[in-house]
């Protein structure tokens, strides 16, 4: 049965962090490392990425074959499945580490602090391929108001760097299809899905 929670108990984790999810001395390296805004109340309250019902981020995952076993992550996501992200070279973490209840609470020096920690993380985790999921937050953090959604120019600490579209349901442009579809171009690049066919 899926967990609930009240809003009182949901706004006591205000400001609390979740721990990335990041390869072990024992995991296979680093592949594809996927980048939140920040983390919801749910998320907060569950302890894992991406957790409120509404997100689109894992049955995204699953359509595009980057995670093979669907994920529940309402329920707070377990071990297993995280040794399963691990074991694909999958990771995540979030530009900003203080849970809100919507990622416009934050602030522009917020998002600008993230960003200059998101590269310390990556420099430290080494993934071959990042991922930031949320355009207007990364055109804030790394002050590049003209970005565009897609495989960027310039590599961040060494990795090959990818916008996404933020699979919040509140992003109602986005559907679980279309995630997938972009979430499955980092994917090739990282080698955790192979490349079409040609012809």
């Amino acid at each position: 049965m899926r967990r609930t929670f009240t809003r009182a108990e949901l706004e006591s984790y205000r400001d609390a962090e979740v721990p990335d999810l990041l390869p072990g001395p024992d995991d296979p390296p680093l592949r594809l490392l996927f980048v939140g805004i920040n983390p919801g109340l749910w998320t907060a309250a569950t302890r894992t990425h991406f957790a409120h019902p509404g997100n689109r981020f894992y049955p995204a995952l699953l359509r595009a074959g980057i995670i093979i076993e669907a994920i529940d992550p309402a329920n707070g996501m377990t071990d297993d499945d995280r040794d399963r992200l691990r074991a694909r070279g999958l990771g995540i973490t979030n530009v900003v580490r203080r849970a809100t209840a919507k990622a416009s609470e934050l602030t522009n020096d917020e998002l600008r602090a993230g960003g200059e920690e998101l590269l310390a993380t990556i420099a430290r985790a080494r993934p071959a391929v990042v991922a930031i999921a949320g355009i207007t937050a990364y055109r804030t953090a790394f002050g590049l108001p003209k970005a565009v959604l897609g495989r960027q120019p310039e590599p961040l600490e060494g990795a090959e760097l990818w916008v996404v579209p933020n699979p919040s349901g509140l992003n109602a442009h986005e559907t679980v299809a279309s995630l997938a579809e972009a979430y499955a171009a980092p994917a090739r690049a990282a080698g955790v899905l192979q490349p079409p066919p040609a012809g």
